[in-house]
């Protein structure tokens, strides 16, 4: 008969629940940072209780430290804090497959760039945008459901751009400050229908 393994509660802690998931992007992304249970109910669009129930978890772990004035930060003692971070910082082909659907509903989308959070580097690079869209007819209103929605995945604010076709062409013919930094630093584009 094998051992019981000691770890084992660990890790069904952690990944047991998509709001789980979120809290740990939130907390992981924006280190070091102090946040209530109702400011991350907010931030990841998930019920108060649910996000108590798992500050609580990650409490009893080691992973949380609960701070006066019932405030939570992550305590990098933690013996996996190293190895978590960067499993939960590391984009999933699934979740970019996700992303690629949800921006080709929100108009007619020629070009879609990811930096900055979604490759991991925010501050790494000088891109300005975290996402990057050049499209016409592209709906407003799905565009701002879309990127709260995105932000409360991710758990960083995102730092967007959008541009029609017609401008962004031109832009990239005259080597615009922000179109040539943009496709100089860490980037992947997840549409491209312009040949770039």
């Amino acid at each position: 008969m094998s051992k019981p393994n000691v770890r084992y509660p660990t890790l069904e802690i952690l990944f047991n629940s998509r709001p789980r998931v979120k809290v740990l992007k939130f907390l992981f992304r924006n280190y070091p940072v102090n946040v209530s249970v109702k400011e991350l109910s907010k931030r990841t669009q998930e019920p108060t209780e649910s996000i108590r129930k798992e500050m609580n978890d990650f409490s009893k772990i080691g992973l949380v430290k609960v701070l006066a004035g019932n405030y939570h930060a992550l305590d990098n003692g933690f013996e996996f804090f190293d190895e978590l971070k960067d499993l939960i910082l590391k984009s999933s082909p699934a979740e970019k497959d996700k992303m690629i659907q949800r921006i080709t509903g929100l108009g007619q989308v020629k070009l879609a760039i990811i930096s900055g959070v979604f490759l991991n580097s925010r501050g790494g690079g000088d891109s300005e945008v975290d996402l990057f869209i050049v499209g016409d007819k592209v709906k407003k209103y799905k565009l701002r459901k879309f990127l709260r929605s995105l932000e409360a995945e991710v758990g960083k604010e995102i730092r967007f751009g959008l541009m029609e076709k017609k401008e962004f062409e031109y832009r990239h013919s005259m080597f615009d400050r922000f179109v040539r930094v943009l496709l100089d630093s860490p980037h992947e584009k997840l549409i491209n229908k312009l040949g770039l």
